[in-house]
């Protein structure tokens, strides 16, 4: 099962939040059959919303919307507190490599485009915070929203391995804060430290990649394990929302549907999940709104 785990260094400066995220990527890449340029930049948006809805508070819902002008479209994700999360990329057929080395291409086919965030507390008012994408590789944009939005000093990693046969292999991430009251020579070692730590895509291939990355990210330094948090991958989507929605449409858009097509087929963009209203549904609803 995928988990998050919170960690704090033992002298209180420094929080660490480990991801392993493997699971909710393959599930993605099920439902929406992704190749694998695709399958990568989804991965790392999924990764990159877990992160943030772990740090808030609440019932809050965090929607990420990484909105390029290039192959992939937009990829849109939405994570609540409880470790969902759920997303879908506009074109799931890219698949570009490099041909020497094999390598999953994403950053050049993301384009120009912004990083959103919008924080949803539940009172009506979402905060929305926006950056300009810098790379298109989506951990490197994320990095950047963070330094921008969060004025936090902070070093983040993401990334999805694929295997022989382009299905995820692997996937996670990580996100290092410095916290109130850091000594400037403790940052300076932590600094260091996180600029010489291996790949991220090599310590996600360590037998163990959870404890790799908690090693390359405290070296020799005591930390604690706040928590272990479950992830997933799940869609709230249901019939009773979908038909709500028909609900809310003019009497002569129902009579439409039911003339042309003698009922509704309704596709949930987020997991691909189809729900089917007959003709008896839609009349009972054009009787309900007489």
């Amino acid at each position: 099962m995928d988990k998050l785990i919170k960690t704090i260094a033992n002298t209180g400066s420094f929080r660490a939040f480990v991801l392993d995220s493997s699971e909710t990527v393959r599930r993605a890449q099920e439902k929406h059959q992704t190749l694998a340029s695709s399958t990568v930049a989804l991965g790392r948006t999924l990764i990159a919303n877990q992160i943030l809805a772990a740090n808030q508070k609440g019932d809050s819902k965090v929607t990420v919307k990484v909105i390029g002008d290039s192959s992939f479209g937009h990829i849109i994700s939405v994570a609540d507190t409880k470790g969902h999360v759920k997303g879908y990329i506009q074109n799931p057929g890219v698949d570009i490599k490099k041909t020497a080395t094999g390598e999953v291409l994403v950053g050049p086919f993301m384009g120009n485009g912004h990083f959103v965030s919008i924080v949803d507390y539940g009172t009506g008012r979402p905060y929305t915070s926006t950056t300009p994408l810098i790379s298109g590789e989506i951990g490197e944009d994320f990095a950047y929203f963070l330094a921008e939005s969060e004025q936090t000093p902070s070093a983040v990693g993401l990334n999805v391995l694929l295997d022989d046969k382009d299905q995820v292999k692997v996937a996670g991430g990580f996100l290092v804060q410095a916290l109130p009251g850091a000594p400037e020579e403790e940052i300076a070692r932590f600094e260091k430290r996180l600029q010489e730590m291996p790949a991220i895509s090599d310590l996600l291939a360590s037998e163990d990649h959870v404890d790799a990355l908690l090693s390359a990210i405290y070296g020799d330094e005591g930390y604690k394990r706040l928590s272990e948090e479950p992830l997933s991958f799940y869609c709230d989507c249901s019939r009773e929302r979908f038909e709500a929605a028909l609900m809310s449409l003019p009497v002569s858009d129902l009579q439409e549907m039911l003339a042309q097509d003698q009922g509704a087929e309704i596709v949930c963009q987020f997991c691909q999940q189809r729900y089917v209203f007959n003709a008896k549904d839609l009349e009972g609803m054009i009787h309900d709104k007489a």
